[in-house]
């Protein structure tokens, strides 16, 4: 499947990566991404994005710590929407008009989700952000990016990662021998137990013939690149394509 250049996309962005690799939001780091953002869509593609809350809570930790899962779940959902406000404004500081819609209704901040809202946005040059979650406990800010990419008719999920910049047959952190794969079939990653997401969005993306391009976020401009659709990372899709 060859990489041309994308019309609707939605990005996944790792919460974690907004801290800095502290708890909270790191000005300088967001600022960053914003920039890029905003410079994929000066080139004309649409953009949605979905943010993480690990920079302020991860609910299968706190639930390991004795807390309630579905409670801590929750705290994570609205971890997500104060990283939707960061970004959003650093966007809105590069120039671009930027909403903020949210799975949990809290209408002083943000919209209430709504895929046809969304497309209409995203057809007028908006950024959309995507916060909250599911906004329902057990479901993966991953599932959503997926989930939300159906929804709204993206034609890839770029999911951003921090530490490493594509798929390997085995961590290169620790495996010497892992190579490097810059293409792979949904079944070929399944055979090969390759799950760089969590199941549920997997599925989600395979089921639908959803291309997934997993890139490392740790080069400046690698977000502006994967936007505009640049060969890099590994691009998984269906096996027809």
């Amino acid at each position: 499947m060859s990489q041309d250049t994308y019309r609707r996309v939605v990005l996944k962005l790792s919460g974690e990566a907004f801290g800095g690799g502290a708890v909270g939001v790191d000005p300088d780091v967001v600022q960053a991404v914003a920039r890029q953002i905003a410079a994929g869509v000066a080139a004309g593609v649409q953009v949605a994005i979905v943010v993480g809350g690990g920079n302020f809570f991860r609910g299968a930790e706190l639930q390991r710590r004795g807390m309630d899962r579905a409670r801590a779940d929750y705290m994570g959902m609205l971890g997500t929407v104060m990283n939707c406000l960061a970004l959003q404004d650093f966007l809105e500081k590069e120039g671009v008009d930027t909403r903020v819609q949210t799975a949990i209704a809290m209408a002083q901040v943000a919209e209430a989700y709504l895929p046809l809202r969304a497309i209409r946005h995203l057809e007028k040059g908006r950024v959309v952000i995507f916060g909250a979650g599911a906004g329902m406990p057990y479901f993966s800010t991953d599932t959503v990016a997926a989930q939300r990419a159906l929804e709204i008719g993206a034609q890839v999920v770029l999911v951003s990662k921090n530490g490493v910049d594509a798929v390997y047959t085995a961590d290169p952190r620790t495996d010497p021998a892992a190579q490097r794969l810059d293409d792979i079939t949904f079944d070929e990653a399944l055979k090969r137990e390759l799950m760089v997401v969590d199941q549920a969005a997997f599925s989600l993306c395979k089921d639908n013939a959803l291309p997934m391009l997993v890139f490392g976020a740790d080069d400046d401009g690698n977000l502006r690149r994967a936007i505009i659709g640049e060969q890099l990372g590994t691009l998984i899709h269906a096996a027809d394509d």
